[in-house]
């Protein structure tokens, strides 16, 4: 499925220091790479069909997508083997901390600096899903990104009131999001991993008398908005999708 895409391995830091690398895929409509660049970070499930089919819709769109590949099997959905891999990969994923980003956001952030300053990115907007859905939130503070969407956010597991970014990171993103308007948070209401206590937490965080992050929720018991629930989220599922390319328009082609 990824035989249209071009492949490059990416070295950069985690927060410790460390580098580390991995595959990064990207795709570009009419071999364009001058143009507004979306990162779509992959969730649990892996980089699976309905993954690819998501990139293929921001590239007919005029989006190049990038895809970090940072772990499981290509092409297919893998749920129970990516838990174990992620539980292994303890170096750069911490899924049960809190008040604290994972190292992986890190290298994340060295690549959305490598697209605007080395790929001749004209903007770049992000992303998440899933246990990556905060890294999203987390990337707003980075001055190389515009634009960013956080679909089902769901870390740190087993505590749905608090955030998966460290006090520096909320205030940092709060104050680019003050200069450049909302992002966007979505989720399913009946959604068991990102609950509406996680919405309760990220509305206490950074929405007061300014709204910096526009908080959709969606009928229904889905989990992955964008991607494997989005045929079965029916009309406000698909309303959503064409919601975020409206916002990614309005923040990375003006």
């Amino acid at each position: 499925m990824l035989e249209t895409f071009d492949k490059r391995a990416f070295t950069a830091p985690l927060s410790d220091g460390q580098p580390v690398t991995h595959d990064v895929y990207s795709k570009a409509p009419d071999q364009r790479s001058d143009g507004p660049k979306v990162v779509i970070i992959q969730e649990l499930p892996g980089i699976g069909p309905e993954t690819v089919s998501l990139a293929n819709t921001f590239v007919e769109h005029g989006y190049e997508v990038v895809l970090p590949h940072l772990f499981g099997p290509l092409g297919k959905v893998s749920m129970l083997g990516n838990v174990a891999r992620v539980l292994c990969l303890r170096r750069e994923f911490k899924l049960f901390e809190k008040n604290v980003s994972s190292p992986i956001v890190d290298w994340l952030k060295a690549l959305c600096r490598d697209l605007k300053t080395q790929q001749n990115a004209s903007a770049v907007g992000v992303i998440g899903m899933c246990l990556t859905g905060n890294f999203a939130i987390s990337l707003m503070a980075d001055e190389h990104v515009l634009a960013g969407v956080a679909s089902q956010p769901s870390m740190p597991l087993f505590d749905q009131h608090a955030l998966h970014m460290s006090p520096h990171e909320v205030n940092q993103a709060r104050q680019r999001l003050d200069e450049h308007g909302p992002m966007m948070a979505l989720r399913f209401a009946g959604d068991k991993l990102c609950t509406a206590g996680k919405f309760q937490a990220l509305d206490q965080a950074f929405n007061d008398d300014k709204k910096r992050i526009s908080l959709v929720e969606l009928p229904g018991k889905g989990h992955s908005v964008l991607t494997l629930d989005l045929i079965s989220g029916g009309e406000p599922a698909q309303q959503a999708l064409d919601d975020v390319l409206t916002y990614f328009d309005q923040k990375l082609r003006s």
